[in-house]
């Protein structure tokens, strides 16, 4: 077993790499959690149609959610990037769909941003989990206030301070010593905070500016309507029945 795992994952100067052997492990890996993940998602879709729509929705929210993430509008100073909006695409799924649903696409997703950002590059299998695994996932809570009034702009931000508070344990227990010298001294303690919640906080912010646009909240609306149609227009046909 161990001198299989030496031919996927190398060990140089503290840190553990893949191989190229171990990216392709990787990306089979990713590809079968995502099948999982799908399957898991439309289980109790008794509805073919509706099992259509929320595999098709989730699985293009999740793609749009992969693709912004390369798009880094800018970097800060201490670390960490602004995407183009990549947060909100995990969490819409949730808001459609449910903490279930919301909480599976979000997984999947931590595994693609793990093969993206850190799947050659960890520390140790901990921190990737804290760092990518955990932090991720977190953002499907957002699920948790579907069907909530002003479900959208809550359970976004309840995934992105999840989000926040994974990725700063793992600050705290794993990147403390990679401070930079430009941080203050004074406020050292707080270094994992400011700087995850830094660039988490502006992409929130500047998410839900763009939300609260007209044209865009109405885009959302329909969007959302035509995502969700089939399962409400079932309820309402099962109603008309029991009478």
């Amino acid at each position: 077993m161990f001198p299989m795992l030496l031919q996927l994952i190398t060990h140089e100067d503290g840190y553990y790499a893949l191989t190229k052997s171990g990216n392709v492990v990787l990306i089979a890996l990713v590809a079968l959690l995502v099948i999982v993940a799908i399957l898991a998602m439309t289980r109790k879709d008794k509805d073919t149609d509706l099992r259509t729509i929320r595999i098709t929705v989730s699985a293009i929210s999740l793609a749009l959610a992969f693709v912004t993430s390369f798009f880094r509008l800018f970097e800060l100073p201490w670390g960490g990037s602004v995407t183009l909006f990549s947060m909100f695409f995990v969490c819409f799924v949730g808001y459609l769909y449910g903490p279930a649903t919301g909480l599976t696409a979000a997984f999947s997703y931590s595994i693609l941003q793990f093969f993206q950002s850190g799947g050659s590059y960890v520390l140790s299998i901990p921190q990737a989990l804290f760092d990518y695994i955990f932090a991720f996932t977190a953002l499907g809570i957002a699920g948790f206030f579907f069907k909530k009034k002003n479900g959208l702009l809550l359970g976004f931000i309840a995934g992105c301070i999840a989000r926040g508070v994974f990725a700063s344990i793992a600050g705290y227990l794993y990147w403390m010593d990679y401070m930079p010298e430009t941080f203050p001294k004074s406020i050292a303690f707080l270094y994992p905070i400011c700087y995850n919640y830094s660039y988490i906080l502006i992409e929130m912010v500047m998410t839900i500016i763009v939300l609260l646009l007209p044209p865009v909240k109405k885009a959302i609306n329909m969007i959302a309507f035509e995502a969700t149609r089939n399962r409400r227009g079932a309820k309402v046909e099962a109603k008309n029945d029991e009478q």
